[in-house]
């Protein structure tokens, strides 16, 4: 039989049945341990819902990984590769990799009766994957592609439209700068919104048709192609693995082909998102050192409560070793406790922010609308087993106080 264990059930027993002048300090401490998990758990879950959506949104305009010539560089007048190289099929076969597109881009200008707005064209083909812009969608829908006609649909952005004055089933006038210059008329098919201004603003959905066409490319040229993979975690590793399937080509007539991950087109994005992750750090941290001390104190009043009793022990043979359990039991308890009702608290906010999308944000500041939640059970596992051990290795060396107890003293202590 343990008995320390013991003994801790009865002195925790007692004390819920009974009174002491320990049980407000021991309510601080309980207060304090969920008060702080439940601050981590929300400062994750908000933090990793965050990056999560902005890393979405910007992968829903990109793609994880990009193929294109070697030699267009960072210009929007494309330099087009063939659709029958051999790599396409090398890739789709690369486990991790889940769905591959066509696309193509030109640069235009929009002009109405009142303004004019520069815009990025970007063409996609029969095998475009729409799934994240219809969720974006807040009026019309997004049009389909066929390889047999053309379709003069246009999908633009509520900021795009709210500049020009623009609505579904209207018009559009767009030039190309090029020699000779020319000009298409679109209609609007439907108005997206992700609240990622700088890229709101700027692209303007079409059939890839179009741009072939005013570029004067052959039906199996593009700008290049798409790549998404199934988790975000192995995008460098998958990258490499592309590379590799596509080669280095130094023949003279070859195409040099360049492939680019997400994080290594919009650099300063992802660094951005990084450094977001210092600020849950530190407030794990400071979560973290209130909920010790606050333990640390609620063990001390305990010892102290306990004095005559420790030495009463001592005077019967119980070494430090096994004294010192008796309080740590008792302050593994308190945590639990603690624990319990700060994933109840943390949690239960989460889940009503989840569903119910009450706390907002400024779309133009935060690039979101409503403060993003992802709870991962990984993540709350995690942090209760961090918090659990974290504090009881803090309250180890308080614990040390059973020895500097004599057994003679503690007995007449009052």
């Amino acid at each position: 039989m343990n008995l320390s264990y013991l003994i801790a059930q009865r002195l925790i027993k007692g004390r819920r049945e009974g009174t002491s002048f320990s049980r407000p300090i021991n309510v601080i401490a309980v207060v304090g341990i969920s008060t702080g998990l439940a601050v981590m758990i929300l400062a994750v879950a908000i933090l990793t819902g965050f990056k999560q959506q902005i890393r979405d949104k910007i992968v829903a305009f990109g793609s994880h990984i990009q193929i294109s010539n070697l030699e267009n560089n960072n210009s929007l007048e494309t330099i087009p590769i063939k659709t029958d190289l051999d790599f396409v099929t090398k890739i789709e076969k690369i486990p991790g990799v889940e769905h591959m597109q066509v696309f193509a881009t030109k640069p235009g200008i929009i002009k109405t009766n009142d303004a004019i707005l520069g815009v990025i064209l970007k063409g996609v083909g029969p095998d475009y994957d729409w799934t994240y812009f219809k969720k974006c969608m807040i009026d019309g829908n997004t049009f389909s592609v066929n390889d047999s006609v053309r379709t003069n649909k246009v999908v633009i952005s509520k900021k795009i439209s709210a500049l020009l004055k623009l609505k579904t089933n209207d018009t559009i006038s767009m030039h190309f700068i090029q020699d000779p210059p020319r000009m298409r008329k679109f209609v609007i098919s439907g108005i997206y919104e992700t609240s990622l201004e700088e890229f709101d603003k700027v692209y303007v959905f079409c059939d890839i048709g179009h741009i072939k066409r005013l570029n004067g490319w052959d039906d199996n040229m593009i700008s290049g192609y798409e790549v998404f993979i199934r988790d975000f975690d192995k995008l460098e590793e998958l990258t490499y693995e592309i590379r590799d399937s596509i080669g280095y080509r130094i023949q003279e007539n070859s195409v040099n082909i360049r492939v680019k991950n997400i994080r290594e087109k919009y650099p300063q994005i992802f660094d951005w998102l990084r450094f977001q992750d210092l600020n849950v750090i530190i407030i794990i941290v400071l979560m973290l050192i209130v909920a010790g001390f606050n333990m640390i104190s609620g063990l001390l009043i305990l010892i102290l409560e306990k004095t005559n009793m420790i030495g009463i022990l001592k005077a019967l043979g119980s070494e430090d070793r096994m004294i010192r359990k008796v309080f740590l039991y008792q302050a593994a308890y308190l945590i639990v406790k603690g624990l319990f009702w700060g994933n109840l608290i943390g949690l239960g906010i989460a889940f009503i922010q989840l569903k119910t999308g009450l706390l907002t944000l400024d779309p133009s500041s935060y690039y979101i609308k409503t403060v993003p939640i992802n709870l991962d059970i990984i993540h709350i596992i995690l942090l209760n087993a961090g918090t659990m051990a974290m504090i009881l290795l803090m309250l180890l060396i308080p614990s040390q106080l059973v020895s500097r107890i004599t057994p003679v003293k503690a007995i007449k202590f009052d």
